[in-house]
């Protein structure tokens, strides 16, 4: 049977640090636990040899060591940790209560933001709906009236074309299109067309008033101070002058200066126009009721010969001329 080894001799454990330099004295005795054999005496601190300064011993005030056995350090007992991801652990129930309705609050706000922006698109679809395809504010052509139309305007023809907005949505009818079809009805000047709420139309129509009454192949074609035919009648009508010049001419100058000087005049005295005529631009010449002759010249300065013309006429020493020459304002004739 082989022989167990001598056991090794303990080394004596080397004496605090803070008990080195204590004067002689009998030492603590620690406990010892079962594991631990007998205990040498520590060493003693080496004399200091002759000549050298001794050590200096620190200022800090030296601790009794304490007699007896030292009782065991006990942390305070802590609360268990949760492991992560557990099931059912909660690791601040305060602040995840806290998440969570700040969470359900903004799914709310959302889908409450979510449902008024349905309603709002909900309302408006039904009030487009209502107002351009809906009947409720459909045209009726028994709510269409034509005013102004005058004697010379087919308003028969005026009312077929306001007729076709029939059952059309008053918000989206097209005003534009009717007008312009209006406009090409003979002796249609201009049209204004107004809603009439909630189903009716209003066509307002201003005519094209003659000026002048032009022979034409045995009838009179009654003509606007823009020269557009207004209507052709077979007799010219009573306070409209007749024009002598003819329509087949090539240069309608003369026409023109003939309806200009015609416009210019103010109601009172061209009701007393009963003819004009003109060979050239520049030789317009009028007939008032009475006979009287008037020489107007070109249709420049219109307005002053106007009221040279009226002066003469009631003065005391001219009024009853037979030729009133106004061709020239500055310097009138009369004879």
């Amino acid at each position: 049977m082989p022989s167990r080894p001598p056991s090794r001799p303990s080394r004596p454990r080397p004496a605090p640090l803070r008990d080195r330099d204590r004067p002689g004295g009998p030492e603590p005795v620690e406990p010892r636990t079962r594991e631990e054999g007998p205990r040498s005496a520590p060493p003693t601190a080496p004399k200091p040899s002759p000549g050298r300064r001794p050590p200096a011993t620190s200022s800090v005030p030296r601790v009794e060591p304490r007699t007896g056995p030292v009782p065991a350090r006990r942390d305070p007992p802590s609360a268990p940790v949760p492991a992560v991801g557990a099931r059912g652990s909660v690791v601040s129930t305060g602040m995840v209560d806290r998440l969570a309705e700040r969470a359900a609050m903004r799914r709310h706000r959302r889908w409450r933001r979510l449902g008024w922006t349905l309603l709002v698109v909900l309302l408006a679809g039904a009030l487009v709906w209502l107002v351009f395809f809906s009947p409720v504010l459909a045209t009726r052509a028994d709510d269409v009236r034509v005013v102004g139309a005058g004697s010379l305007v087919d308003t028969s023809e005026v009312e077929r074309i306001a007729a076709q907005a029939d059952g059309v949505p008053l918000p989206r009818l097209d005003t534009v299109s009717l007008r312009t079809r209006m406009l090409d009805v003979r002796g249609v000047k201009d049209v204004a067309i107004v809603r009439e709420w909630p189903h009716g139309l209003t066509v307002r129509v201003t005519p094209r008033e003659p000026v002048a009454a032009v022979p034409d192949q045995g009838r009179y074609a009654l003509l606007d101070t823009d020269g557009v035919r207004v209507a052709t009648v077979s007799k010219a009508p009573k306070g409209v002058p007749v024009v002598t010049v003819p329509l087949a001419a090539a240069d309608h100058r003369a026409l023109d200066a003939v309806l200009a000087v015609l416009g210019a005049l103010p109601e009172k005295l061209s009701t007393q126009v009963t003819a004009a005529e003109a060979a050239t631009q520049d030789t317009v010449e009028l007939t008032l009721e009475g006979g009287a002759q008037v020489v107007w010249g070109s249709a420049q300065d219109s307005p002053l010969k106007v009221r040279v013309l009226e002066a003469l006429r009631a003065a005391k020493q001219t009024r009853s001329a037979h030729v009133f020459d106004v061709s020239a304002p500055a310097l009138p004739v009369t004879r």
